[in-house]
């Protein structure tokens, strides 16, 4: 058995440098997971300040939403695995 993370795509990060607005849904789905303060910042477990600020400028081309969608969105998605080599591995699983 490898340590492969079992996953159906490998998505490219791209960058933009427009800043990116969450929308309504995402930041009410950040702060009831407590990834977000009601002040609106964010407060991901082990990633810093300069990081954070970078991925607000980053997004994807979902595989699964068929979608541009924001990297913050894909970070928190349940199919993301783990980001290497700016690339992020995705599960593929449907969403609800």
């Amino acid at each position: 058995m490898s340590d492969e993370l079992e996953r159906k795509y490998e998505v490219e990060i791209k960058a933009t440098e427009e800043k990116q607005k969450l929308s309504k849904e995402l930041k009410a789905e950040l702060q009831e997971s407590g990834m977000m303060d009601e002040k609106g910042k964010l407060k991901l477990k082990g990633v810093s300040p300069k990081m954070l600020k970078r991925m607000k400028q980053e997004y994807v081309d979902c595989p699964v939403l068929k979608d541009n969608t924001q990297f913050i969105q894909c970070f928190v998605c349940p199919n993301f695995q783990s980001r290497v080599m700016g690339k992020v591995f995705c599960k593929g699983d449907p969403l609800n």
